[in-house]
């Protein structure tokens, strides 16, 4: 019985040679991005560590560095007297603020993207935190040119929409009451500023959801309620991933926050590797605290979901 040798098709060239020059175009369009990433952003990173365990003396027109091990880490949480209390009060803003943030996120893009007339300006009028919350621009919304941060961007449109001691003093209650109130109103008001990115990152998850699924749901009769669990919810999960760690990074790197404060503070003073490690131990704390909720949530929901 003969057999007979199978023959190997052909590889097509050209189109071999087309995927070619496509990858090559490609690499060459991500080329600077990946230089400023390496240069600006990764280098970076590893020198911030490297000065986390070295003691950095800055000498003309360069930086000296001498390996000092953990005695830096030992400073911060030995010597330096407000480092832990700071450590404790961000671990605790984010705490309470992060759930806010994205429960009042996901609230206000459902609002957002319901069909009513005028829903594109409400939409802009909700982003517009985002673009004014810079001080400059603030400042000269409000007639105070001193504003220069974020930090002062709560007390400042929260004092000129109500004066809460003023109230406290005409009811005749405590001072420490009217203080506890004007706090409360300025925290509220930061977390409304900074949902902005956010509710556009759920609206445009919401937005790639197919009308099909609440097309079917309607027709088996379900309601509101059980199309947010059963269809928008789970159809965000990745956009719930993205925007948690937005609002982490988010959270984090605000000027407002104390940790961050002090040691922007101790690199206007020259102390590159104390700094360091105040924020590498505030990065690793907050890291492990957002491992922890994604790990959560992909184990319990994004698998149930898929």
């Amino acid at each position: 019985m003969s057999t007979q040798a199978v023959k190997k098709p052909k590889k097509n060239i050209h189109a071999r040679g087309i995927e070619a020059l496509k990858e090559r175009y490609g690499w060459i369009c991500v080329a600077h991005w990946v230089f400023g990433l390496v240069v600006f952003f990764i280098l970076p990173i590893f020198q911030s560590f490297y000065y986390t365990f070295c003691k950095v003396t800055l000498v003309t027109g360069d930086l000296q560095t001498k390996w000092i091990g953990f005695d830096n880490i030992k400073y911060i949480f030995t010597e330096n007297p407000d480092y832990a209390d700071n450590l404790i009060a961000g671990v605790g803003t984010f705490a309470y603020s992060f759930p806010i943030i994205l429960v009042l996120s996901l609230i206000l893009a459902l609002m957002l993207n319901q069909k009513f007339k005028g829903r594109v300006l409400f939409r802009a009028i909700y982003f517009l935190p985002v673009i004014i919350a810079s001080g400059v621009i603030l400042g000269t919304i409000i007639g105070d040119q001193s504003i220069s941060s974020t930090s002062g961007t709560d007390e400042a449109v929260s004092a000129n929409m109500v004066n809460v001691k003023e109230l406290v003093e005409w009811t005749g209650l405590p001072e420490k009451i009217g203080q506890y109130f004007q706090d409360a109103i300025n925290k509220i008001m930061n977390l409304v500023w900074q949902c902005g990115v956010q509710i556009i990152l759920f609206i445009a998850g919401m937005q790639s959801i197919p009308d099909l699924y609440y097309e079917v749901s309607k027709v088996e009769g379900a309601t509101a309620w059980e199309e947010f669990w059963y269809i928008t919810f789970p159809s965000l999960s990745r956009v719930i991933v993205l925007v948690t760690v937005f609002t982490m990074v988010e959270l984090m790197t605000s000027q407002t926050d104390k940790v961050i404060s002090q040691a922007y503070n101790l690199i206007s003073s020259q102390m590159f590797g104390e700094s360091s490690a105040m924020l590498w131990v505030y990065f690793i704390i907050i890291g492990a605290i957002l491992g922890a909720i994604l790990g959560a949530f992909n184990q319990f929901c994004a698998k149930k979901w898929e």
